[in-house]
Formats: structure tokens, sequence, C-alpha cells
């Protein structure tokens, strides 16, 4: 199992379909695991996906249209019936804190889970930690959505190759990192000698938003871009109407944003062969292309440079 994946858990828009449920997004960054947008019947596909209720350490909400926020009710009692131990992050909207709250007590329970609320103020960084940081920037939606960006911070990579030549082994590896050199023998090995440049990985998270600044920048250099592609080309007109993308525009922010792998998702019931959204975002984006499907998991790709 990979340490940073996507598990796509419903890929539907508005209305769910025999194959696919509302939204739901499970983001394992290595000990984080983040919850995108959980739409009506999020939970039961956690069970499907088997990630289980104490993997989620932060919720995320774009924005409070029903088929990206119905599910947070049986998420919250989740973590209660489970006992979740650590406290869960919940970031979303401000402007939408009436129906977060509707939506946190929607029916009774025994609370027993920590859900600290973190509501969504402005754009800019919104959470920090061990995973990097977390950032929010506006979409341009009928209503308040916020999209989120992780960026893990750049490092070095260690070379096996120099460390052997500058005689630096076992724990004086770990010193070395920590300190930034190191004397051995009669001369000081510095970190640089022995290590590469290696560049923090990114990961995007764009729901329901017509073309805007804000995407591309949530989209600037992501390794992966989870991204919503309602509708074709063809419904072009619908899709600014409504305040959706189509997947050729979903491609050129990728393509002009230096995305290495775009995950289409959020699907009209209108369109019934997947394949058609791969072909119209091709048109925009020769990269990597996943037209999400319920239950999937997507690596998201090794670091750049290896």
């Amino acid at each position: 199992m990979s340490a940073r994946e996507l598990v796509v858990l419903g890929t539907a828009s508005q209305a769910p379909a025999r194959d696919r449920n509302h939204n739901g997004y499970f983001l394992r960054w290595d000990t984080e695991g983040l919850l995108f947008d959980p739409g009506e019947g999020t939970q039961r596909q956690l069970l499907f996906a088997g990630v289980p209720a104490s993997a989620i350490t932060r919720l995320c909400v774009t924005h409070f249209h029903g088929d990206h926020c119905l599910g947070v009710p049986g998420i919250v009692q989740r973590l209660s019936l489970d006992a979740v131990a650590h406290p869960v992050a919940a970031h979303y909207p401000a402007s939408g804190a009436e129906y977060f709250a509707r939506l946190r007590r929607a029916s009774v329970f025994h609370e027993r889970a920590t859900l600290a609320e973190a509501p969504v103020t402005g754009e800019g960084t919104i959470a920090t930690g061990g995973f990097g940081e977390l950032r929010a920037r506006r979409l341009d939606h009928p209503v308040e959505s916020f999209g989120y960006q992780l960026t893990e911070p750049d490092g070095r990579r260690m070379l096996p190759d120099r460390l052997a030549r500058f005689g630096v082994h076992g724990p004086d590896v770990g010193r070395l990192q920590r300190e930034g050199g190191l004397r051995v023998g009669d001369r000081t090995v510095t970190l640089a000698e022995v290590s590469a440049p290696r560049p923090g990985q990114r990961f995007a998270f764009v729901m329901d938003t017509r073309l805007c600044d804000g995407a591309f920048a949530l989209a600037e250099g992501a390794d992966l871009l989870v991204i919503e592609s309602t509708f074709l080309s063809a419904d072009a007109g619908l899709a600014a109407e409504y305040g959706h993308l189509t997947a050729a525009q979903a491609g050129r922010i990728a393509a002009e944003s230096g995305v290495r792998r775009l995950v289409l998702t959020h699907f009209s019931q209108r369109y019934t062969e997947p394949e058609e959204f791969r072909a119209d975002a091709a048109r925009e984006f020769g990269g990597d292309i996943v037209v999400a499907a319920d239950l999937m998991r997507v690596s998201v790709p090794r670091r750049r440079g290896r």
C-alpha cells in the first residue's frame, strides 16, 4: 500500500448513478488522512474501500452544495462511534458555518470524538505540520467555494556513493542531515557534498468552478491534481452557466500549470461513456490522465528527479 495515494469514494455530480456515488475523496499522505467533500453515502464507501474512520485526520469541504457535504453527518458520527482518539480538523468556508453546524448536529448521538472546526475565512495557508502546508484558494462558483492545495517542503536526497566516498555511515548520516555538516578525519563534510535537492510533492483539489485564477494557482506544479470535469466541451455553455468546468478546460489547467497526473471526476449523469472525458481533456493536456471511478486508488507520482 502506497504511503501517498488517493482513494476515490465517489465520482458523481448533482445526482448519483448506479455506478457512481456522490463525491468523496480520501488522500492518504504518510500519517495524515484528508477526507475531501464527503457526499451522501461516503461512510459506506469508506467501508467498501477499507479505509477506517480512524484514518481521517482532516475534513475539507469546498462548498455547501449537497453533493459535496451531505455525508458530513455520517462521518462526524462515525468518528465518535469508533471512538477516534486523535482530534480531527474540519475546514470549510466560514460563510457556510450555519450549514456546517446543522450537518454536525443533524441527529442525536453520543459525541466522543474531537472535531476541531477551522473555518476558512480567506485565501492562504490554513494549516501546517509534519505533512507540510495546506492552503486554500477561492474558486468561481455560484456559492462561495474554496479549493485546497497540500505542499510538502523541499528537502534533500542523500547520495549513497557520496556518503561512502567521504566516509559517512551509520548514525553519522542522521547527524549530518540535522546539523548540515560533520567532522570526518581532518575535514568537515557538508550536507551539500553528499546530497541532492529533493523537490517536495504537491497535491491539489479543485472542485466546482469556472475557469479562474484560483484554479490555476492551486494546480501549479501539482504532482497529482484532482479536478471536476462535469461537462464535455459540447456543453461548454452549460458549464459556464452553472459554474463548472469541461474536461478540456480541466486539461488546459493541467497543461498550463505543469501538472504531472490529472484525475478527472464529478461527472454529470447525462454522460454514459467515461472515456469521452479522457478524449476531451487530451485535446489540451498530453500528460497522464486518469478518469476516476468509484473505489479506484490513484498513487501520487514518484518524486521528480528519481
